[in-house]
């Protein structure tokens, strides 16, 4: 359709002629009715939210869904909670039962709260706006998942041991290395005076001191991984490797009836009690290795086994092994 043309009676000419609008004149009329609709839209918006405290409907939407939000980051929240709890236990029993019995050291909180290095991980969450509920989420489940790996390989490392119990049983050095009857514990594990020195040093086994020739047995199945003889020290030595982290040292020798890479089972007899290197008696110096640290060797055998009963679990030198020279 046609635009209806506008017609105007021009006095001097006495006709009716078309009447044309300027286009400045009609442009501007635009602009002053553009202010004025948007001059109504703000009056109407203030009188709608400041005079009657009304609320648009947009806000009402965001604001419910911010509720929405802020619920489910509580439920967050107590989830995270309660999945710390719940790790919290399982370190508890890792740490005080699982790994005890199987020998192994706790594990740290420091490893188990070790945080991750390198670069900012968090750094693209930090340019959002009011971003720290963000990461403050994020930063806790990354912690729960690493906490969570390292119980997992925790357990790993337990039921791998789990699986060979048996073979640990018989490995731990649970007997004396020597028959307790025959023999008196003349110095105990830690500091004490040294009887060559007399000074206060720290000794890292226990003395059983008896007659020169007693047998000294090994104290559980393993590998022997040294025999060595030197003038001062421990003088005639051999060291067994129980595995599962263990190690026994038998010192001071007379006779040694095994070399380096014999396997050896518990109460296999493996030496004879002697007084040489740094002594200054016959007798046997005794250490159990646990990890590369010296323990004290009587917490692992009962100091009140008689002698029959030991004699029942050993085996005296058999003439057919091979004996390094007196």
């Amino acid at each position: 359709m046609f635009r209806k043309k506008r017609y105007k009676f021009n006095s001097q000419t006495l006709a009716y002629e078309v009447h044309r609008i300027p286009l400045a004149k009609r442009f501007s009329k635009g602009v002053v009715l553009f202010v004025l609709s948007i001059a109504a839209f703000v009056g109407y918006y203030l009188l709608y939210t400041q005079y009657f405290g009304l609320e648009t409907p947009k806000t009402i939407l965001l604001k419910h869904r911010y509720v929405e939000l802020d619920s489910r980051y509580e439920l967050l929240e107590r989830k995270f909670e309660q999945s710390n709890q719940v790790l919290a236990e399982l370190q508890m029993r890792d740490n005080n039962v699982y790994r005890p019995v199987f020998g192994m050291e706790e594990l740290s909180q420091d490893v188990r709260d070790a945080g991750f290095g390198g670069v900012n991980r968090y750094g693209h969450l930090e340019q959002v706006s009011n971003s720290d509920m963000l990461l403050n989420a994020v930063k806790r489940m990354d912690i729960i998942y690493k906490k969570a790996y390292v119980q997992s390989k925790s357990y790993d490392e337990v039921a791998m041991l789990a699986r060979r119990a048996d073979d640990m049983a018989s490995c731990v050095p649970a007997i004396p290395p020597v028959a307790l009857d025959n023999v008196r514990l003349s110095s105990l594990f830690g500091f004490r005076k040294d009887p060559v020195y007399g000074t206060t040093r720290m000794h890292q086994g226990i003395d059983l001191s008896g007659n020169k020739g007693e047998p000294i047995y090994a104290a559980g199945d393993g590998k022997v991984v040294e025999v060595r003889n030197s003038f001062f020290g421990y003088g005639r030595e051999i060291i067994i490797d129980h595995g599962f982290g263990y190690k026994t040292r038998y010192a001071h020798l007379h006779k040694m009836m095994v070399k380096v890479g014999d396997v050896v089972d518990r109460g296999d007899q493996i030496a004879t009690m002697g007084n040489t290197g740094k002594s200054v008696g016959v007798h046997l110096h005794y250490e159990v290795i646990y990890r590369n640290n010296r323990v004290n060797p009587l917490n692992y055998y009962n100091q009140e086994i008689t002698g029959e009963e030991y004699m029942a679990m050993v085996k005296p030198y058999s003439e057919t092994n091979v004996a390094i020279a007196d």
